[in-house]
């Protein structure tokens, strides 16, 4: 019989957790089947769903960063050399790659942000495992399945390439055809979900308990990925699947992280006009100041890179001209700047504040 006494390990509680954190995943693949002529094999992204999907969530989720640092007072005084030193390193190496190769930077960029994406399934895996009693059997194959759950739609990407989407831009991976290799994954990875399944089983069965939150990211995972890699070939599939999945999570964790921090007993670290953005109903100033920033790059992006939507950016065309070689090399790297400084400094500050982490408080 189950201790249904025992608490879930919620980051803050059952509704925001459930809503913002776990369900993001198993919504959008309802959408997906509820809609499948939106969704049907293809390239490109109606403007409306590329404004709502990659300005609102995807870029928009880059910008929460700026909660969790530079508008933290005592993260910026803490981690001060390390908050400016990324982004002046990650400029100065972007130009470097952009110069020897347009598409070497692409590659290397897309490949931080796949390193990126993956690890966020990590944590929160690791997050919602964080009240169990340690076990290295248990541990490892919760490690071994969140990270097949994501690196084997990869694997079949680049081993059963090319698909009707990027991940940035045409040609940004490295694809190496071989079915061999593929079959050999598509076996690892049935066995390792089956390795799951019964580890799960002595688990409830041990602890006569199940660890909901734990569970459903692991689940909301693998559904995520293979569907958005793995079974559709579409543009607008993977974005939403993919996007969603990723960017609405890791907003909520960071307004959690300024909520709890704003109601602690220490307080402080935002000034008093950032703190009202974690109240109940500051959370509209703290999604639309990041839609702001993320429109605003975008509108760069469109005016001096892309051309592609000028109805949405219009404002932006003022400013419009044609970059030369010399001046995209500049140009490309600094409008990518706060991507890669999200990319960089995101896994850095879980880490290394990890008695600050909101969760530790749950």
């Amino acid at each position: 019989m189950l201790n249904t006494k025992k608490q879930q390990p919620w980051i803050y509680s059952l509704p925001l957790d459930g809503l913002f954190i776990l369900l993001p995943p198993f919504v959008s693949l309802l959408i997906v089947f509820l809609l499948p002529g939106l969704f049907k094999k293809g390239q490109g992204i109606p403007v409306f769903w590329w404004i709502v999907l990659i300005v609102c969530i995807d870029v928009a989720h880059v910008y929460s960063t700026l909660y969790r640092t530079y508008f933290d007072k005592d993260t910026f005084g803490k981690q001060k050399n390390i908050l400016i030193g990324i982004p002046v390193i990650g400029f100065i190496v972007g130009v470097m790659l952009y110069a020897i190769n347009d598409m070497l930077f692409w590659q290397v960029l897309a490949y931080l942000a796949v390193f990126h994406f993956v690890r966020q399934q990590y944590g929160f895996m690791r997050i919602y495992s964080r009240k169990e009693t340690f076990n290295k059997w248990y541990y490892r194959i919760d490690q071994v399945t969140i990270y097949t759950a994501t690196i084997y739609p990869l694997l079949y990407w680049h081993l059963n390439a090319p698909r009707n989407f990027n991940w940035f831009v045409e040609g940004d991976f490295v694809y190496f055809r071989s079915q061999p290799l593929l079959v050999i994954a598509s076996g690892l990875y049935v066995l390792i979900m089956a390795a799951y399944l019964v580890k799960e089983t002595v688990f409830i069965v041990k602890e006569k308990y199940v660890n909901v939150p734990r569970n459903l990211v692991i689940a909301g995972t693998f559904l995520s990925w293979y569907f958005g890699i793995v079974y559709y070939n579409g543009d607008m599939a993977f974005t939403l699947l993919n996007v969603v999945s990723h960017g609405v999570p890791y907003m909520a964790l960071i307004w959690v992280y300024g909520k709890k921090k704003t109601e602690s007993a220490v307080g402080g670290g935002y000034s008093k006009l950032i703190a009202k953005f974690f109240s109940r109903y500051g959370v509209v100033l703290f999604l639309f100041s990041m839609v702001i920033l993320a429109y605003v790059e975008e509108g760069f992006w469109d005016a001096w890179i892309w051309k592609e939507h000028k109805t949405a950016f219009s404002l932006f065309y003022i400013f419009s001209f044609q970059p030369s070689k010399e001046a995209l090399a500049l140009l490309i790297p600094l409008l990518a700047l706060p991507q890669i400084t999200h990319y960089l400094i995101d896994g850095y500050i879980w880490k290394v504040s990890r008695g600050h982490i909101p969760y530790k408080h749950s």
